[in-house]
């Protein structure tokens, strides 16, 4: 297996409308460095800089408090802040300049002890394989790999893909008893998804798509984020794109 680089995950946070992160979250995600994202949205009438000279003050203090809480968890914390017009080509480009593997849809998590992995079969499997490694080291969350087949024909390459990827979590130094696979049959691989995702406390659903805005919030990901109240983890594709987001504003953002 090659080497692998540094993880990094993104979490949005808008500061502004009071959303938290979990103390559960932090707590799992202390193991991997964080890049908090402090937005706001703003109207199209209101500038950046408008935004900022009104509300900067009030974001960074909320921005830096919450630093402090994943600082004294013992993570690896980094922020930015940003107020934009559009918080999607915001979140696109900040997880391509800072290089982040995944992002974190929120959603409230008062008790985090198991992981759904819904994995297709055109992910990248070593890849998410390294990247969970990294995000269960120094916990105790137990891992449930998790297939959708199509029809019975396809359980057979869903049940070797999971195989492959407790192989991988296996050699990536995750304990073996912790990790347990399911396949099923189904035409909805959304729904099958939510409806196991109710045993559990964080999804973490992987897209080989490297776009933030389609692969998160416009694609299976983001619906599965709405229908489920865990907390969402997506991993993003071994590969980040290069081109910034064309419909963003001109430096909407600082590092924190």
């Amino acid at each position: 297996m090659s080497a692998p680089r540094d993880h990094r995950v993104l979490i949005p946070v808008d500061v502004l409308e009071g959303e938290v992160v979990p103390e559960t979250i932090v707590d799992a995600f202390a193991s991997i460095p964080v890049v908090l994202l402090g937005y706001r949205e703003i109207p199209d009438q209101i500038g950046p800089d408008q935004a900022r000279e009104q509300y900067g003050d009030r974001a960074r203090a909320e921005l830096e408090e919450l630093r402090t809480v994943f600082e004294d968890a013992g993570c690896d914390v980094t922020s930015r802040l940003a107020f934009t017009h559009d918080r999607l080509a915001t979140f696109e480009r900040v997880a391509v300049e800072d290089a982040c593997d995944a992002v974190l849809v929120l959603n409230p998590a008062p008790v985090l002890e198991t992981v759904l992995v819904a994995l297709r079969g055109d992910v990248n499997v070593e890849y998410i394989a390294r990247l969970l490694a990294t995000v269960l080291a120094g916990t105790d969350l137990e891992l449930t790999l998790f297939h959708v087949a199509s029809d019975d024909a396809s359980r057979a390459a869903g049940t070797e893909l999971l195989e492959t990827a407790r192989s991988e979590l296996i050699d990536a130094g995750v304990d073996a008893n912790r990790i347990d696979s399911t396949v099923v049959v189904g035409d909805s691989p959304t729904a099958a998804i939510v409806e196991k995702a109710a045993d559990h406390d964080l999804l973490v659903a992987g897209e080989s798509r490297p776009s933030i805005r389609r692969a998160v919030f416009r694609d299976r990901a983001k619906r599965l984020a709405r229908r489920t109240v865990d907390p969402v983890l997506v991993i993003r594709g071994e590969y980040l794109e290069d081109e910034a987001a064309s419909d963003e504003d001109p430096a909407p953002d600082e590092d924190g």
